[in-house]
């Protein structure tokens, strides 16, 4: 009896957490999203101070072999921006992911996402890359790591749904 009394008690302890945890990831998964809104949200106004705010001062980006950190990577993509910003070209960045872990204060996420840059000199060009992020809760949610790694298909970005 003690002993159906002691496994009823660790498996209603085991739901308590289970539902804690998941209603925990709820939450965060919520967050992230607004994170990552955010970060369309300045691709698609070249707003340079807003997207480097949502790196952590530390973080690195990973190009295929090659790393760098988030200030030189920044310093590249400053001219896009201002040229978004100004209107000379149309950006815009949407994500989708394939494996969300998070907790409260830390989230890995990989996906794919779809940059699409328009300007009247061309007709434009999209982009689908694998990626992968590992971010922190630092006054708000930051990216400390950027791996954008091979190219993905059209294929690939439909199979993973709307975002």
């Amino acid at each position: 009896m003690a002993w159906s009394r002691t496994c009823f008690n660790l498996g209603a302890a085991a739901a308590l957490l289970v539902g804690a945890a998941t209603q925990l990831s709820a939450q965060v998964t919520a967050e992230l999203d607004t994170f990552w809104s955010e970060v369309s949200r300045t691709v698609a106004q070249g707003d340079f101070d807003g997207y480097s705010a949502t790196y952590h001062p530390d973080a690195v980006v990973i190009f295929g072999e090659t790393t760098q950190s988030i200030s030189a990577a920044l310093t590249g993509w400053e001219a896009g921006f201002d040229d978004t910003r100004t209107g000379l070209v149309e950006a815009s960045v949407q994500f989708r992911f394939s494996k969300r872990r998070n907790g409260a204060s830390t989230a890995h996420e990989t996906g794919i996402f779809r940059y699409e840059a328009l300007s009247p000199s061309d007709d434009g060009s999209v982009q689908y890359i694998h990626f992968e992020a590992l971010l922190v809760k630092r006054d708000g949610w930051k990216m400390i790591m950027e791996f954008q790694q091979n190219p993905a298909s059209v294929r690939e970005w439909e199979a993973l749904g709307p975002g």
